[in-house]
């Protein structure tokens, strides 16, 4: 499948899943109470470690080895299957201990149906690895989409049946079923269902320097609202987990997709070409223009954006919105570096590179937490700014990147968000940062964006120019 093929498929199953998200959450908080949604969030939160150690790193291992034998094959089903069975009797021995500790037997029986979920979950995990290993984005967002609307559909059966909060934990099993099931179908028949150990501790290697990575993104990700919530109070640390909420929509909508297609492609360049410093910066300037515009937009539009997002009780957030979209904008030229740093091996480097990332921005935050909102969000721009040094300098060193032509893509992406946040810029002015109205500072920011972020791309020439003419040579074609 085609580069440009598989992100076409990556973004449908990206946008189709979000909708199916939105959709099936505004049921359920209709037909279930807070409380009961609650016992629901409170177990998922308990079993967030345990979730980041489900695989060990084993699917990243099979997608990046640039020599797959059957034994290691062999050894990565060994890993996911061994992982799945002993986190299925882990979750399953903690179930009892927990409903007591916080005197709620539903917690119990959710935990139950939670470890049937790890369990199973092996089935599906190697497949999926091997089909993004292939770039078979096609399968890929129908394996998704199957599972995730199955799980959907179950969730809002039961609830609507009065079940509870664990109609939540069914939904989520029915949909690794579906996955599995489908998985299984797409399995290459010459894939060994026998486990093996002989090449266990290459897998391991690999992994656990991954997943240690994971925990502690975790905790420097969590860091925030933790600290906020022991410091300023509950109502804060909301105010924070909407405002991310907003401006991590940028990474829902499009790096997780983008990061999606080019793990495999930056893999499959370094295994067959031995470098993907091209394909890098293309990636990179695709991120760049759309992230910086999209900041820009936030820090112009986001009272009007609150406000039709979130309604007007949330309008103390707007300011910190703005602060993290100026984060967010530090942030993004090092969107992918952990990608490519991944697909090429380098877990050691980012091991490093995240400790050292975390230890600077849970100080920042520790600091800025204990001022405020205002402080948090400056305290964030900070460790931001510091954390994209850090990932860029350790992700050219390590596929040889050089720094001008680095600098000469964010050149090119900055250019085109000058041009786009015209539009936004118009409306802040005539409006006000505040304005009464939603609607027309929406449709003059919004349109007049669009208008400039597709006219900086043409003026200066930005890669993506490539991507539209391509997608209009298509609609005009006439049909066979």
């Amino acid at each position: 499948m085609s580069t440009r093929k598989s992100l076409f498929f990556s973004f449908l199953d990206r946008y189709a899943s979000l909708l199916i998200s939105v959709v099936s959450s505004m049921v359920i908080a209709r037909l279930l109470t807070p409380a009961e949604i609650g016992v629901f969030s409170v177990t998922m939160v308990l079993l967030m470690f345990v979730a980041t150690v489900r695989d060990m790193g084993a699917g990243q291992y099979l997608l990046q080895e640039k020599e797959l034998t059957t034994e290691r094959i062999r050894a990565v089903w060994a890993v996911q299957l061994g992982l799945g069975v002993g986190l299925a009797c882990i979750v399953l021995l903690a179930s009892y201990p927990v409903a007591v500790f916080y005197n709620e037997p539903r917690m119990r029986d959710i935990m139950l149906v939670v470890a049937l979920n790890y369990a199973i979950n092996p089935f599906g995990s190697l497949t999926y690895a091997w089909l993004m290993r292939e770039m078979q984005f096609e399968s890929v967002a129908l394996m998704r989409f199957s599972a995730g609307l199955s799980g959907a559909l179950a969730s809002i059966w039961l609830a609507w049946q009065g079940y509870g909060p664990i109609s939540l934990a069914i939904g989520s099993l029915t949909s690794t079923v579906v996955n599995a099931l489908i998985a299984v179908y797409f399995r290459p028949k010459s894939f060994p269902w026998l486990p093996g150990v002989r090449e266990i501790r290459r897998v391991l290697v690999f992994g656990s320097k991954l997943t240690a990575s994971s925990i502690v993104g975790v905790l420097s990700g969590s860091a925030p609202e933790l600290l906020l919530g022991k410091l300023q109070g509950l109502a804060a640390a909301g105010l924070y987990s909407r405002s991310s909420g907003l401006v991590q929509m940028f990474h829902r909508l499009f790096v997780d997709a983008v990061g999606a297609v080019c793990m495999p492609w930056f893999a499959r360049q370094s295994r067959e070409q031995g470098s993907f410093v091209d394909p890098f910066l293309k990636a990179t300037a695709y991120v760049t223009a759309f992230g910086w515009s999209f900041c820009l937009a936030v820090i112009c539009l986001a009272h009007p954006i609150v406000r039709v997002l979130y309604g007007d009780q949330w309008d103390q957030s707007v300011d910190l919105a703005r602060l993290l979209a100026v984060a967010t904008a530090f942030g993004v030229p090092a969107a992918l570096c952990g990608t490519a740093l991944l697909s090429s091996g380098g877990v050691t480097i980012i091991a490093r590179v995240t400790v050292f990332s975390a230890i600077q921005s849970i100080a920042f935050v520790a600091l800025g937490a204990s001022q405020g909102l205002a402080a948090l969000g400056l305290a964030l721009i900070a460790a931001s700014a510091v954390s994209a040094v850090l990932w860029l300098r350790a992700t050219a060193r390590h596929i040889g990147m050089p720094l001008s032509a680095l600098l000469n893509t964010l050149r090119q992406s900055a250019q085109v968000a000058l041009l786009a946040v015209i539009g936004p810029a118009l409306a802040l002015w005539v409006y006000g940062p505040y304005p009464t109205g939603f609607v027309m500072p929406l449709i003059l920011g919004g349109a007049g964006g669009l208008a400039g972020f597709l006219l900086g791309i043409v003026i200066f020439k930005h890669p993506l120019q490539v991507e539209i003419t391509t997608i209009l040579s298509k609609i005009r074609q006439p049909p066979i």
